[in-house]
Order: structure tokens, then sequence, then C-alpha cells
């Protein structure tokens, strides 16, 4: 660990070995995430001074609740780079979305509109309810995959439903969904049963992308109390794509 000193402040560097994060929420103002830029800056250099040289930040888009456009979300965008070149902060971001998997999703991917994907094979972050599974899971992955698009399930360690066995998520699996790990889920951070599932997604090599999900300090904070444990090293043994996204 390393100690950086500003204007009699220290800030304590983390390595978390994991260069892209693909999963957070820092354009301010547009779901639950940062709340202003200010904020969102706070986040970035946070996530800087644990290694991150880039991040994809994956605002939600939800029916009547997040009713978020690639139009919103990449202005937002700018309007953070441009904040990001002036302060010099030396960082990637980039946007995609994190898709909630309900009427609206299917309507968009029924009608082919151009969706917030990210990395050169078109990976598509979605998330479902988290108690119940989705009727529409099998047709939503269809039409993602007849697109062109490589669906990325965030979190399925957090979905109550798939608590008592990884049948489901092994068939998704099989079936080409890829598997995005949220960090703190290895340190009990959301719950016990979420880190269990967790673990055991690592130890059947059924985890693809780790994530951070951060909507805010908190997270951070976790984050470096997670890097260190056991199962996060065992995670980065797994052959992740967080590094591919460079």
């Amino acid at each position: 660990m390393l100690s950086l000193f500003k204007k009699k402040k220290t800030i304590q560097v983390y390595s978390s070995t994991i260069q892209v994060d693909m999963h957070s929420h820092l354009l301010p103002g547009i779901d639950d995430g940062a709340k202003d830029f200010e904020h969102s800056i706070q986040l970035i250099q946070s996530f800087v001074a644990m290694g991150y040289k880039k991040l994809i930040t994956t605002p939600h888009i939800m029916s009547d609740f997040y009713t978020n456009t690639p139009e919103i979300i990449l202005d937002k965008l700018d309007k953070l780079n441009d904040i990001i070149k002036n302060l010099h902060i030396a960082i990637e971001i980039e946007a995609a979305a994190e898709y909630y998997l309900d009427e609206g999703f299917i309507t968009k991917l029924e009608r082919k509109e151009p969706l917030l994907a990210f990395g050169k094979h078109k990976y598509l972050l979605f998330e479902t309810s988290y108690m119940n599974a989705s009727p529409h899971f099998d047709y939503a992955v269809f039409l993602m995959q007849s697109q062109g698009y490589k669906p990325v399930l965030a979190h399925p360690e957090r979905y109550v439903y798939l608590f008592d066995s990884l049948e489901k998520p092994k068939q998704w699996y099989d079936k080409g969904v890829l598997m995005q790990l949220n960090i703190n889920s290895l340190s009990g951070y959301y719950s016990t049963s979420a880190k269990l599932l967790a673990e055991k997604l690592i130890d059947n090599k059924m985890v693809n992308f780790l994530g951070s999900d951060c909507h805010g300090e908190r997270h951070i904070q976790a984050m470096k109390n997670t890097v260190s444990l056991p199962y996060y090293q065992k995670a980065l043994k797994l052959d992740l794509l967080n590094g591919t996204l460079i």
C-alpha cells in the first residue's frame, strides 16, 4: 500500500489488479448513482487511486423509472469527459447501460433500437428482478444474440431466485450468457447468500467479468477491503474479459 501526500492529506492507494471496470453508475443525476459532477469526480479519483485505467459506466435503463436514452447518457458522458480533461485526470471513461429485463427492454430489442453495448464484441449488460425469474429471459437472450450482442448478466449472485441451485445459471452460461460478478459480493457486503453463490460461481469458473457496481463512496470503501480476500484472488485467475476492454 502506498501513500500519496497532498495538502497534508493522505490518500491511500490500493491495487485492485483490474484495470477496467465495466459496471458502475458514475454519470450524475440520471439514476441512483452519482448525484452531481462533483460527486462523479470524487468517485472517479477513487478508482484512479485503486489503479484503474478505464471505466465503462452503465446507467440504469428501466421502463417508467429510469427512462434514460442513448442520447441522454452520451450527452452526460461528453460533459463528464470535458471536466476530466480539464482536471487532467489520467483515466478513460466510456458509457454503456444496464438494461432492466422488462417489457420495455423486450420492445427495444424487437424494434431493433440502437442499444448501448460495450467492447468490440458488443457486450450488453442487463439485469433482472432480484426476487423473481423473468418469464422473458430466454426470449430476451435470443433477441440479443440474434442481433449480434453478447448478453452479460449483471450480478447473478444477488438474485434470490438463484440462491438454491446453480442449475439455472449453468443453463444460461452454456447458452452463451456471460456472467458479471460484483466484487463486493465476495465480502458478504450484500448478503451471506450472495457471497456463497459468488464463491460457487467462481469455483465453477462461471465468471467472465468482475465489476464494482459502484453507486457511491460506500462501494469504493468496501472494495478496498475485498481485494485482499482469497476468493477475489481466485477470481483473478479466471479467464476474465475485463482486460480485453483496454
